[in-house]
């Protein structure tokens, strides 16, 4: 409903009270504030534009109004497309919706959203769907050449479209037919300020790869085309070039194949190239100035893209034949006048490709002529225009909304006049402006402005626009809507803000101010008959195409129809089509001249109110009677005021009707009974019931809450007796269960007393009294033999490692428990060693040895334990001569390695081979392997070690045996944890003594006679070049470095 509780403001302005400008202005701009953009005038949807995405549209509100009714919900442009669409397919009755409004207020929107409803709700299939996708994809190509970037609005539409869409009986869509009107073709050669040329050209150049730019001769950067506004060549939330591939994308779903889509881009490039094409002044012969094009090299390219010789191009450009029936006249034109000609033909050029490119899309989505159709029609035109300099385009477009404001008024009364016949309800006249005067003094046939302007374009003689102004101002002297600065004159009227060119029309929406400067030129629409023929030599076929009057064979020396003539045509056709419809309208507002969100300016909103005439709508929608409802919506809503039909109303709707009114005593003048509906004349009657029914509805809520909360305390009531009862009753039988349970254990209890005593007494009968002894010993074998079965079928692995065993099940089993764990431990490991090799036990008492002597001692010693000892590390069984040095009652050789010697004297290393074996040390020489030192093991009396990563350490020599003439030994070895290891076990072999390991990073050794103290020190560095280095401190001390 438009008064429905929880709306803001007035939903309907046909309710709107008082009814007057300022108040219709509060009501928009509060909605608006509120983010509610639509307002009913009855059925007419007035749209203020929102410049965000609101969360009111999509499948789900779609659904939501398709179940309603027009009233039933919020207002919006689903609800006004599912009436249309409703009616045309359920009455059989032609749709049109028409769509006015400035730019940059959202009709284009506006027309997506309805034609988006519609595509939701007919019918499915996939002929179905490929027709709805061909008209929604026909939005993306029509955008993109026709719309544009204007201060206003990103996305203008800068030409009127109407499109019939056509539906089966069942209401699916069959196809449709697209007519446009008035392209703003002089948009292709110049913009405004801060205006962008059409969309295509900059997703052309945005959009398209490499190769296309190439094949084009186009370059990718916008400022190399005059055409272009180099000031604004991208808009903000616009994606040229993913609209670049959306537009290709639309083409080939509607059916064109790629042959045609590259001949359109092929022409929208040949426009751009013509604005490139300079023209500079060269004089004749004769001294007439003539012009000729400066630089050749764009007319070639454009001759390559289309196939026309250059010289045939820049001929047409910068001459011009006249032709009569008698002769032919050449004539060179000057460079102002060949700039004027490539202009004319760019925008010619464009026009004809639109033009192409719409009746294209017609032919992919006409119906057959066989098939019976219904029609709903979607206009989206140019709303009223009035700018600081109104031009030509401004007069014809202005015209068309006289038009179609004249068609308002007449289909809504006549729509008001045929309700109130069905319903039988006498109609009375309404007064209102009709502005059928205004469209007569422009289009009237013989004596209308577009008729002079017609007349003048064709009379031979000197003609201009200040000549077309005159005849005006003499045949239209005493219109009452007509003004210049010469009828103001012969009135004594002064105005200022008259020009001398200037004329002034009173439209419905407010006086415009016309300029008549370039009226003829833009009226005449001239194509020199040159460059038609030119671009229909051109070997490109959709460009001969748009020029076919440049065809020898049809050429015609009859003046083409003007401008004018044509528009008017144009509307003629399209108010036939709108009067053969049921009109649906949509309002669309524009709130501020920034495009931000939430801001509502009121002087700019009120201008369009008048342009849109809203206040003109709403007093004749409300001339009558402003509220009108059926019986039955009406009755549901009202009944609860009459005791008679509430809560339940058995008669018919209308007498339930008649009953509610004639209780409220309402003046018989407010109401009126129709057939199906109820009127009501005046919006307070209705504001009236409304206020009755919210006291009624407090009084019922009032009544509701009353009886509920009796209802709730009886039943309250009920619950605690019913509860009261039930504690009772639990209570009673837990106190006799409680006693019972007592009785019970008391005769529990005495039994058992007796039966003791029983028992006791014939213990002491029949038994010994050391029966509990032996009774005692046998559950305690029982529970032992029970422990020791349960322990052999619980037993952990054989591992040696495995350090598991069950817990005892009793405390008195814990030390024996403890003593089984160490006797399996030792059984197991007996049971590994038995398993080893004799080599594998001497390996592993030489790493039990090594941990004995260098576990957390020697900083090597965890990188020698995993790594087994190997003993021979230079290859000892490929060298017969080292096996020679030893003895052969020695043995085999315990270790051989290649170690580094310690100079005694200066302290420098040299490689020694070292071998061990069970009585002695040999060091010999790496090359000649001959035996250097010789040292028996009982000679040895200790060894000093360091406890670092290094392998140095020095045999101590005893001091009286005779191997120690020179004196102790400096050793590096690369394995000096296996080396000491296996000295100290040979030693230990051979003289039954403890070998002294010694681990110190200060030591002392014998050199000679005497004793030198080494120190040895960490290194600096700890990588794998770091060397050993030893320094002589002095005569008695030796400093070593490792690393």
């Amino acid at each position: 409903m438009p008064f429905m509780e929880g709306s803001v403001g007035v939903e309907d302005l046909v309710l709107l009270e008082p009814l007057e400008e300022a108040s219709l202005l509060k009501n928009l701009r509060l909605r608006y504030e509120n983010k509610e953009i639509y307002t009913y005038i009855g059925n007419v949807v007035v749209s203020v534009n929102p410049y965000q995405q609101l969360p009111i549209y999509g499948p789900e509100f779609i659904a939501k109004y398709r179940d309603y009714t027009f009233y039933e919900l919020k207002p919006h442009i689903y609800a006004l497309a599912n009436v249309a669409y409703q009616s045309l397919r359920d009455r059989d009755r032609d749709q049109c919706i028409l769509i006015t409004g400035e730019s940059g207020a959202g009709k284009t929107e506006a027309s997506k959203l309805v034609m988006s409803y519609v595509a939701a709700v007919c019918g499915k299939g996939e002929q179905v769907n490929s027709v709805k996708e061909q008209l929604l994809q026909s939005n993306p190509v029509l955008e993109a050449f026709g719309n544009a970037k204007t201060i206003r609005n990103n996305n203008s539409s800068r030409f009127g479209k109407y499109m019939d869409i056509e539906f089966d009986f069942k209401g699916s869509p069959l196809g449709g037919v697209i007519t446009n009107y008035l392209l703003e073709k002089s948009r292709v050669v110049k913009q405004l300020k801060g205006e962008r040329n059409f969309h295509i050209f900059y997703q052309l150049l945005a959009g398209a790869d490499a190769e296309l730019l190439k094949t084009l001769k186009l370059e990718r950067d916008t400022s190399g085309y005059s055409y272009l506004n180099q000031a604004v060549s991208s808009v903000d939330g616009i994606d040229d070039a993913s609209n670049f591939r959306a537009v290709q994308n639309a083409m080939t779903v509607i059916g064109f194949s790629k042959e045609e889509i590259q001949q359109v881009l092929e022409v929208t490039a040949l426009v751009l190239k013509l604005g490139n094409v300079e023209l500079t002044d060269e004089f004749q012969s004769n001294g007439i100035p003539g012009s000729v094009i400066h630089d050749g090299r764009g007319v070639q390219e454009i001759g390559k893209i289309v196939g026309l010789k250059s010289e045939v191009l820049e001929r047409a450009l910068c001459s011009r034949t006249m032709e009569t029936a008698k002769e032919k006249v050449v004539t060179v034109l000057n460079v102002t006048q060949a700039q004027y000609a490539r202009d004319a033909l760019a925008k010619n050029i464009y026009s004809r490709l639109f033009d192409w490119l719409i009746n294209r899309i017609n032919e992919s989505i006409k119906v057959g002529t066989g098939e019976k159709k219904k029609v709903m029609g979607v206009l989206d035109i140019y709303g009223f225009e009035i700018l600081e300099d109104n031009s030509f385009e401004q007069f014809v477009i202005n015209y068309c909304n006289e038009k179609l404001q004249q068609v308002f008024i007449e289909l809504t009364l006549k729509e008001e006049q045929e309700e109130y016949k069905r319903e039988g309800i006498p109609w009375t006249k309404v007064d209102y402006f009709d502005n059928g005067i205004i469209c007569n003094l422009i289009e009237h046939n013989q004596r209308g402005i577009l008729a002079m302007l017609d007349e003048e374009c064709l009379r031979p003689g000197v003609v201009s626009d200040s000549t077309f102004l005159a005849k005006l101002n003499q045949l239209f002297s005493k219109h009452s809507h007509y003004e210049s600065k010469v009828t103001q004159n012969a009135q004594h009227q002064y105005d200022r803000s008259m020009g001398l060119s200037c004329f002034r029309i009173c439209h419905y929406a407010g006086k415009v101010m016309y300029n008549v400067t370039g009226f003829m030129d833009k009226n005449n629409d001239l194509l020199f008959r040159d460059l038609s023929q030119a671009m229909w030599k051109a070997q490109h076929p959709l460009l001969r195409s748009l020029f076919s009057e440049g065809d020898p064979k049809q050429a015609s020396l009859k003046r083409p129809p003007t401008a004018g003539a044509q528009f008017k045509s144009s509307v003629a056709i399209l108010m036939k089509s709108l009067y053969a419809k049921n009109p649906n309208y949509i309002r669309c507002i524009k709130p501020n001249e920034y495009q931000h969100r939430g801001q509502f300016s009121s002087e700019l909103v009120v201008v369009q109110v008048r342009y849109l005439g809203l206040l003109e709508n709403v007093r004749v929608r409300r001339a009558g009677y402003a509220h009108r409802q059926v019986y039955k919506s009406f009755l549901e809503r009202y009944r609860l005021l009459s005791r008679s039909t509430w809560p339940h109303w058995n008669g018919g709707d209308r007498e339930g009707v008649e009953k509610v009114l004639g209780e409220l005593s309402l003046s018989s003048e407010e109401l009126a009974f129709g057939k199906t509906k109820i009127f009501i004349r005046s919006p307070k009657t209705l504001f009236y019931l409304e206020e009755q029914r919210r006291l009624r509805l407090q009084q019922l809520a009032t009544l509701i809450q009353k009886i509920y909360r009796g209802w709730r305390c009886r039943t309250h009531y009920q619950q605690m007796r019913k509860s009261q009862i039930l504690i009772s009753a639990w209570f009673r039988g837990n106190r006799q269960k409680n006693h019972y349970r007592k009785m019970k254990a008391s005769a529990l209890l005495i039994q058992a007393f007796v039966r003791g005593w029983k028992a006791r007494k014939n213990y002491r009968k029949y038994f010994r009294s050391g029966a509990a002894l032996i009774m005692g010993n046998f559950i305690y074998k029982s529970i032992a033999q029970k422990f020791l079965l349960g322990l052999k079928s619980n037993l952990p692995s054989d591992k040696v490692l495995d350090r598991r065993w069950p817990a005892a099940p009793y405390r008195y089993f814990n030390k024996a428990n403890q003593e089984l764990q160490q006797l399996y431990h030792q059984w197991k490991c007996k049971k590994f060693r038995d398993q080893l090799s004799p080599k594998q036990v001497q390996m592993l008492r030489e790493k039990l040895c090594a941990s004995e002597l260098f576990k957390d001692k020697k900083a090597s010693y965890p990188q020698s334990v995993p790594i087994p000892f190997r003993g021979d590390y230079i290859g000892l069984q490929g060298n017969p001569k080292l096996q020679k040095l030893k003895g052969r009652e020695e043995g085999p050789i315990l270790m051989a390695e290649t170690v580094k010697k310690v100079n005694r004297g200066n302290g420098k290393i040299s490689t020694r081979i070292l071998l061990l074996t069970k009585g002695h040390v040999i060091l010999t020489d790496t090359k000649k392997s001959q035996a250097k030192i010789i040292i028996g093991l009982d000679s040895v009396a200790g060894v000093s070690v360091t406890s670092l990563q290094d392998g140095l350490f020095s045999l101590h020599l005893s001091e009286t045996s005779s191997d120690s003439s020179k004196g102790d030994i400096l050793l590096v070895s690369d394995h000096v944890v296996e080396l000491l290891t296996k000295m100290y076990q040979a030693v230990l072999d051979a003289t039954q003594r403890q070998l002294s390991v010694t681990v110190t990073e200060n030591f002392s050794v014998r050199f000679k006679e005497s004793k030198v103290a080494v120190k040895v020190v960490q290194g600096p560095g700890s990588g794998g070049n770091s060397k050993l280095i030893c320094k002589k401190k002095g005569s008695h001390c030796l400093e070593v470095t490792v690393p």
